[in-house]
């Protein structure tokens, strides 16, 4: 699963669809009344977000084609051309975000393919691999930062006070599921912080070995700044 950077067959999928072909596709779809002319686009390969569109589109279309007295008709209309506008936006909007990965791949790479462990502790590291270059014609310099994270969970008080404990095989089991969605989210805001800090400008020499992820200050967790390593504390 990627979670910064498109797969390889998304990247292909969205560069080869046509914009003006597609809304050509979806304004035949509405003259004749179905899904057809739109089909044969690999619209369903783009990804979760064109995908949820096509589907919103292909519900509207068939709407439009229950519906028999003239107002409902009128209505339902209304509803394909703005699901078709919705769903060209999309695919708009994927472009763009395949041409901003093109140019910015041009000077800084990181690796989001990151394995989870087979058994956590209440110490989350996640080691993140990247690459960067000062210009698109210079060597790539290749680095791994680490972010560490000691997570301290706020009690359970209702499960503190009730009658009935769970076992401790199932208080284990809970533990590490909710050490597991700790750590997808660390690794997520590790990554969201690299990017940040490339996108800015950032030079790949000031990155540290390491990093003591901060807590938030209100409540503590974490936040959408606690691996902005060259943030001050």
């Amino acid at each position: 699963m990627t979670y910064i950077n498109l797969p390889h067959d998304q990247l292909r999928a969205i560069r080869a669809v046509d914009l003006r072909s597609l809304q050509t596709a979806v304004d035949k779809c509405l003259r004749e009344e179905q899904v057809g002319p739109i089909c044969e686009l690999g619209l369903r390969e783009c990804g979760d977000y064109v995908a949820s569109e096509l589907h919103a589109f292909e519900r509207a279309m068939a709407a439009h084609n229950k519906a028999k007295a003239h107002a409902k008709r009128e209505h339902t209309r209304t509803d394909v051309l703005r699901a078709g506008s919705d769903l060209v936006h999309a695919v708009q909007q994927m472009k763009g975000r395949v041409e901003t990965e093109q140019e910015e791949g041009l000077l800084f790479y990181i690796d989001d393919q990151i394995m989870s462990p087979y058994h956590l502790s209440k110490r989350l590291t996640v080691s993140v691999r990247y690459r960067w270059r000062s210009s698109p014609t210079a060597e790539w310099i290749h680095g791994q930062t680490t972010f560490t994270y000691d997570y301290s969970p706020v009690p359970d008080y209702a499960q503190l006070l009730s009658k009935r404990q769970p076992s401790a095989a199932k208080a284990a089991s809970d533990q590490q599921a909710k050490l597991y969605r700790e750590w997808e989210y660390l690794k997520m805001q590790a990554l969201c912080s690299m990017r940040e800090f490339f996108r800015d400008g950032g030079d790949g020499i000031d990155i540290p070995k390491s990093f003591a992820v901060r807590s938030s200050q209100y409540g503590g967790g974490l936040n959408n700044f606690s691996c902005n390593f060259w943030q001050p504390a």
